[in-house]
């Protein structure tokens, strides 16, 4: 192809995705968010009180299978003292009668991870312009391609509400990255190390160490997620760690995943704990569990650096989602809290305390908002104020979420192929380009400045 024939078809496929001009949603920054949220169980119900606490959002319609979530959801509306929105429950294909309804602009989403990719799309195809979803994206690869394909068909778009970008330390260091405090970035290290055995057996009774129920007698997440754990092995959940140092390395904007090879241990941990909680006469000590008690994935970027996950959910732990971010001047570690840049930091080869480093490149994000109300109501220390507040401006604004459809797919695509790289013998597979080139061309905006 000739120069200027590319550079041609490239920019018109640029100005496809990017910022659409379409109507259907509130006008200007002074009318309101008329919001829709698809599930209202336990996640679902911290992103409507957050949306209730806001001068700019009308809840105007509800979905959920379960009586007691709809019942708990209502009662935070009461207490809000908003107007009550219309309430749409029983039938697991409910949500496509709220669709229906015309004084919609936006649609939440926070229901199982098999549900999502069905639902974006079918909020898609009923002319919802903005549609947030809950991590994942999707299950399968094609689920991911299928959701950007609709959000580019329909002019529209798609966000992953991935709070974890939005820590305050992630943030700082972000914009330590920005202003090359670490030099050039080379490697990043993050996972979801959190044990969730209490959470894959939950009774109701305790929401984090309540006996060894899943499946219907259990309590919410217990329901439904411990089933991925019985029948799937592979980095389940790799966006709470991937989505911050993605941000920092630019990636589909000037960057962009190149291919991954992943590692499962055995299992042992789930069975374990069943036999310690309910002996080993219990009918869940027969089950036979897939899900490696750590998965460990390999990520090569594009600009040649390279990530590490971990997935780590079966085993006795405390949480840490442990972030390294390291580059030719020096490094952050988060599990031990330490900073080291060469030739700054005061004792040659060894680490400072991060928290003067932090509060010295505290985002500016966090300057803006920060304040005791936020973070008490919005949960996990004020990130879900960030994710919410971020995709609500979006709206008003009529711009694309600095999240978008592609982040979106790239980060939750890490599943579908940890699980082939695990079941090919942990080979390396390459990674697919969601963006069809445009990486290149797209500018990096996550933390650039304090925009949202």
């Amino acid at each position: 192809m000739e120069r200027r024939t590319f550079v041609k078809n490239t920019a018109l496929a640029s100005a496809a995705i990017g910022l659409y001009p379409f109507q259907g949603f509130a006008s200007s920054p002074e009318n309101k968010v008329r919001l829709a949220i698809i599930g209202v169980g336990l996640r679902g119900q911290a992103h409507l009180d957050n949306a209730l606490r806001r001068n700019d959002v009308d809840v105007v319609a509800i979905c959920d299978v379960d009586d007691r979530m709809i019942g708990m959801a209502t009662d935070i509306i009461r207490k809000s003292g908003k107007t009550m929105p219309k309430i749409f429950k029983g039938d697991t294909h409910e949500y496509l009668k709220l669709l229906e309804q015309k004084n919609i602009d936006a649609v939440l989403i926070a229901t199982p991870w098999e549900w999502h990719t069905p639902m974006i799309i079918d909020s898609l195809q009923a002319g919802i312009k903005y549609v947030a979803t809950e991590v994942v994206l999707g299950i399968t690869l094609e689920d991911h391609w299928a959701v950007v394909r609709e959000a580019e068909k329909q002019n529209a778009h798609v966000t992953m509400l991935e709070n974890a970008c939005y820590f305050r330390d992630v943030m700082a260091v972000l914009n330590m990255v920005r202003q090359a405090v670490f030099g050039e970035i080379i490697h990043l290290q993050a996972g979801y190390q959190h044990d969730l055995r209490g959470v894959k057996f939950n009774n109701g009774i305790d929401p984090y160490d309540s006996g060894v129920e899943f499946g219907e007698k259990a309590f919410s997440e217990a329901r439904w997620r411990t089933n991925h754990s019985v029948h799937r092995t592979g980095d389940l959940y790799p966006t709470h760690g991937l989505g911050p140092v993605a941000t920092m390395i630019d990636i589909n904007h000037g960057n962009r995943f190149l291919s991954l090879s992943s590692f499962a241990t055995k299992t042992r941990g789930l069975h374990d704990y069943i036999v310690k909680k309910g002996g080993a006469n219990n009918p869940n000590a027969k089950v036979e569990f897939k899900l490696g008690d750590i998965v460990t994935t390999h990520i090569k970027c594009a600009n040649g650096e390279t990530i590490l996950l971990q997935h780590d959910t079966n085993l006795p732990r405390p949480y840490s989602l442990g972030y390294r971010v390291q580059g030719t001047n020096g490094l952050w570690m988060q599990v031990n809290k330490g900073i080291y840049v060469e030739g700054v930091s005061p004792k040659h080869h060894e680490w400072d305390d991060q928290q003067s480093w932090l509060d010295k490149y505290d985002h500016p994000l966090w300057k803006r908002w920060a304040n005791k109300e936020n973070e008490k109501a919005a949960g996990h220390g004020g990130i879900d104020f960030f994710v919410l507040h971020g995709f609500i401006e979006a709206i008003k604004r009529r711009v694309a979420p600095l999240m978008d459809v592609y982040d979106a797919a790239a980060w939750s695509a890490v599943t579908p192929l940890s699980e082939k790289s695990i079941e090919l013998g942990y080979q390396t597979v390459d990674f697919p380009d969601f963006t069809n080139g445009q990486w290149m061309y797209r500018k990096p905006k996550f933390g650039i400045n304090d925009e949202f």
